[in-house]
């Protein structure tokens, strides 16, 4: 890649919910707490995913100096309610942020959507000379009734918040090195399960119950069968940005990963490639838990806008969703953002 620069980063979480005070009212089970080794979750009291997005996206755009006239595109991704029904909430973005005229789309690639966003406004701002920014915004809101962030996943404490970067052909803070995406859908069934299709949004289970689902799928397939394809598709992407940035993993000064629980993390990340933790954003993750589609945004503002990572860092991002794809990309840092 050349030319792709990260101009803006901004991050939205409200209030944050402690584990243990959650473990103590009897919303999430001991050996959950136990297993993710969480300290809390980023939790919205009041306000949307919409909302949140909006906050997320004016941090970026006062970060990036971007205004509507420098904005050629709009990406939101998301996984869940965005607060209103039947509702083009990047629209919402648009209007509540820039109130320009550029094309403004809303991305459902489940927890791979950030990454998703930040391939396809790659695409778009290096396909036409002349174009400038791209704003990619992710947010959610995981609540009940269609939610219950200790159950639906018990692997994966679900947290509210939103993201926001500003992508940009005139410079940044930070350059976009390489990206690579890659799907499977065979493991698609893998978060639906056996159950026939609704009419409605909740059909057949409320909360959703991705365990469930995947029990049924892993009863027919067997688990070799999906870990070893999961594995292959995470794989193929990490190996691909690296290649695409002349880099080994051991050459990466971070190692963003989904904000998972310990355990999962351990199965899936730390024992299969051999990342050290030391070299992950762990220890602040913990207190943040899993922001769908936001998990690569918010890591990678954390560590620019906090100065851990210095100029000339290269930071590799892992992002993996249902469906099933995966995202990996390399950025180094250039420099350090002014306040917000």
């Amino acid at each position: 890649m050349e030319d792709i620069f990260i101009r803006g980063t901004g991050v939205r979480l409200p209030s944050s919910l402690r584990i243990a005070d959650a473990v103590e009212a009897g919303d999430c089970p001991a050996r959950i707490a136990a297993a993710t080794d969480m300290v809390s979750v980023a939790y919205s009291p009041g306000e949307s995913a919409a909302e949140m997005a909006v906050h997320a996206a004016r941090t970026a755009l006062e970060r990036a100096g971007s205004a509507g006239g420098d904005i050629d595109l709009i990406l939101h991704a998301d996984t869940y309610h965005q607060g209103q029904d039947l509702w083009p909430v990047a629209s919402y973005i648009q209007r509540e942020t820039l109130g320009n005229t550029c094309p403004a789309l809303e991305i459902r690639q489940m927890s791979n959507g950030g990454m998703a966003a930040l391939d396809l406004a790659h695409s778009y701002l290096t396909a036409v000379p002349g174009r400038c920014d791209a704003l990619l915004t992710t947010a959610d809101r995981f609540c009940e009734p269609g939610i219950d962030r200790w159950h639906t996943d018990p692997g994966t404490p679900y947290a509210d918040g939103a993201t926001a970067l500003v992508l940009s052909r005139r410079g940044g803070y930070a350059r976009l090195r390489s990206l690579a995406m890659f799907a499977d859908p065979e493991l698609e069934p893998l978060h639906r399960g056996d159950e026939p299709f609704g009419k409605a949004p909740f059909s057949h289970r409320i909360p959703v119950d991705f365990e469930e689902a995947k029990r049924s799928f892993v009863a027919r397939v067997g688990m070799s069968y999906a870990v070893t394809r999961a594995h292959a598709g995470q794989q193929t992407v990490i190996k691909q940005a690296l290649a695409d940035a002349d880099m080994e993993l051991a050459d990466a000064d971070w190692v963003v990963l989904p904000h998972f629980g310990r355990r999962r993390l351990r199965s899936i990340y730390h024992q299969p490639f051999g990342i050290d933790p030391a070299r992950t954003v762990w220890d602040w993750s913990r207190t943040v838990g899993h922001l769908g589609a936001g998990d690569q945004f918010a890591s990678l503002d954390h560590l620019i806008v906090s100065g851990r990572a210095k100029p000339g860092d290269r930071c590799l991002l892992i992002g993996v969703g249902a469906g099933y794809s995966w995202g990996s990309a390399v950025v180094e840092i250039l420099d350090r953002p002014g306040p917000a």
